[in-house]
Parts: structure tokens; C-alpha cells; sequence
């Protein structure tokens, strides 16, 4: 199976918490399928079928990379 990069995984986290956020507060149709639509690429990026375990995925395929190296971003 590919594997996301880590700089792609922790870019979809970013932009799923702040969707997550935004519709939470606001719940408008833009940002819920934009939800929609970030959470979907992140089961596809972690090979998971719910966001749940997508979230899961990419949080401790994060753990395992270096931000030495350059494979994530330093604020992740």
C-alpha cells in the first residue's frame, strides 16, 4: 500500500480539525462538505474505511516520523 507523506498527513489533520471546528460553530453547507471532503481524503491517504480510524492512522504514522529529517512540519 502507499503511503501519505507525513507532511501531507499532518496538512489534512490541520485542515480537518479546523473544518471540524468551523462547522461545529457555524454548521454551514460549504465548510460541512469541505468536512466531507478532507475526511474522505484522509481515509483514502491512511488506507481506512471511517474517519475515526483515519485519524487514528495518521496520528501515530506522525508519531514516527522526525522533524529532524524534514518529513513533518515543526508545530505538528
Amino acid at each position: 500500500m502507499l503511503m501519505a507523506h507525513p507532511a501531507v498527513l499532518a496538512d489534512l489533520l490541520e485542515q480537518y480539525k479546523s473544518l471540524y471546528a468551523l462547522n461545529a460553530e457555524e454548521g454551514g453547507t460549504e465548510a460541512r462538505l469541505r468536512l466531507d471532503d478532507v475526511s474522505y481524503t484522509l481515509c483514502i491517504a491512511t488506507g481506512t474505511r471511517d474517519i475515526d480510524a483515519a485519524l487514528t492512522a495518521a496520528r501515530r504514522r506522525l508519531l514516527g516520523a522526525r522533524a529532524e529529517d524534514g518529513s513533518v512540519p515543526a508545530d505538528v
